[in-house]
């Protein structure tokens, strides 16, 4: 049975990273606000995203945070203003 995770990962990283670390996980997940991603993993695709931000950013200025639920029904997000991008299946 594949595991399904609902990811929401926020960043900030150095300027010069930053390019670098969207276009990274926009492979993945949804771009939904500046330095904030979220969509569906497997836990093989989120371990595989987690090393390579390890290997994109600098762990001694860089901070990059996962948000982890089982399904995305759990968890209870509030809305203000207009969103960046409507949410899409990424195939």
């Amino acid at each position: 049975m594949v595991v399904v995770l609902y990811v929401i990962i926020v960043y900030d990283v150095g300027e010069e990273r930053v390019n670098k670390v969207r276009i990274y996980l926009k492979q993945y997940l949804n771009w939904v606000q500046n330095s904030v991603l979220e969509g569906e993993l497997t836990e093989p695709e989120y371990m595989k995203i987690m090393n390579g931000l390890r290997e994109i950013i600098d762990e001694t200025l860089d901070h990059v945070i996962c948000y982890k639920s089982r399904d995305r029904r759990y968890l209870n997000i509030d809305e203000v203003g207009t969103k960046k991008a409507e949410i899409s299946t990424i195939i």
